[in-house]
């Protein structure tokens, strides 16, 4: 069994952020995505309604005062967003009674799955006809395509989605894996390795090819490649 303590805590809520921009400071990476190092974690805005408009790694430091708190709904606020922070159960008690004086309010609750990687640890190989593996270069747009029609689903996938997904898939210490079903891209997904950490993240099917094991043989490639790691 893994003990949740506080400095896991911390490493699994920044682990999708290896290149976190220093405390008080806003990094733009001039394709939609701006960030802000703020209270131990960091504040992403990728576009109003984005999933991936959030904030991450709050109070797992300590205390936040008056003044981030006003920065933070600012840097939101000012780009015509709402805010929408991902608190983890460890993080200071007072940030979660300074949000309920704020007006906030929960609105889901979500899980991390995590489990060490042993060297024993076997996975299971892929369906007949299904291929996994990182992309060449020449496969990035390929890739972004996949994804995004992946979660996209029937809509169809505009170019601003396209930025915005290879924007996400993009960076220090991650892969990008395309699932090919008989040769044709039918998947992707991406895995993070950072700070001890691999996160299995940004992952899709595209729906003429669901129900084949896709989603299965990505798991597993990529949780051999993290184990290597």
């Amino acid at each position: 069994m893994i003990f949740l303590d506080l400095e896991l805590a911390r490493r699994l809520e920044i682990a999708s952020h290896p290149a976190m921009p220093e405390q008080g400071t806003e990094t733009d990476d001039g394709r939609g995505k701006v960030e802000l190092g703020i209270g131990g974690g960091v504040a992403v805005f990728g576009g109003v309604d984005s999933h991936m408009t959030q904030v991450e790694g709050l109070g797992l430091h300590g205390e936040m005062n008056t003044a981030e708190l006003d920065r933070l709904e600012y840097f939101f606020h000012s780009r015509g967003s709402a805010v929408v922070v991902e608190l983890c159960p460890l993080a200071d008690a007072l940030l979660l009674a300074a949000f309920g004086d704020r007006g906030y309010r929960i609105i889901e609750f979500s899980n991390m799955l995590i489990r060490s990687l042993a060297p024993a640890d076997t996975y299971p190989a892929a369906a007949p006809g299904i291929e996994v593996r990182p992309i060449v270069e020449s496969e990035r747009r390929v890739f972004v395509e996949t994804l995004a029609q992946g979660f996209a689903e029937y809509q169809l996938v505009t170019e601003d989605m396209m930025a915005m997904t290879e924007s996400f898939s993009r960076g220090d210490g991650k892969v990008m894996y395309l699932a090919l079903a008989d040769g044709k891209p039918a998947g992707a997904g991406t895995l993070l390795l950072s700070r001890g950490v691999a996160g299995l993240y940004g992952s899709s099917t595209l729906p003429e090819f669901r129900k084949r094991g896709i989603q299965t043989a990505l798991i597993a490639r990529r949780m051999a490649d993290a184990r290597a790691a």
